[in-house]
């Protein structure tokens, strides 16, 4: 998938935080690099997040390219969302943002001169 050429950006972080940033969409990936994922078990582990901005953010995932969504035919109907190609390429990023958060949780990032 190519990015939309309506969208413009002055450099490349923009076109990064464009497609993983704001609260929930990088939560969502980060629970989708362990594996497929339907809504309810994304509804499950992000417990703060309502039905309706889940339901959002895996569509506009979708529409970049990040994530695939694979309906079942069957009763109920069977729904799985999942790191497509592109978004197996932001797995580094996400492990990336993982460790420093774990690191600034622990303190480990804090010097004297942060304070």
């Amino acid at each position: 998938m190519k990015p939309n050429p309506d969208r413009h950006y002055n450099i490349p972080i923009e076109a990064t935080l464009d497609v993983i940033g704001g609260k929930w969409k990088a939560l969502i990936l980060c629970h989708l690099t362990y594996g497929a994922k339907r809504t309810g078990e994304l509804q499950r582990v992000i417990p703060n997040i309502t039905r309706k901005m889940l339901t959002q953010h895996l569509r506009e995932l979708e529409e970049d390219g990040v994530i695939i969504r694979t309906v079942y035919n069957q009763v109920p109907p069977k729904v799985v969302y999942e790191l497509s190609g592109l978004g197996e390429s932001l797995k580094p990023i996400i492990d990336i943002m993982c460790e420093w958060g774990d690191r600034y949780i622990q303190g480990a990032l804090w010097t004297k001169s942060s304070s």
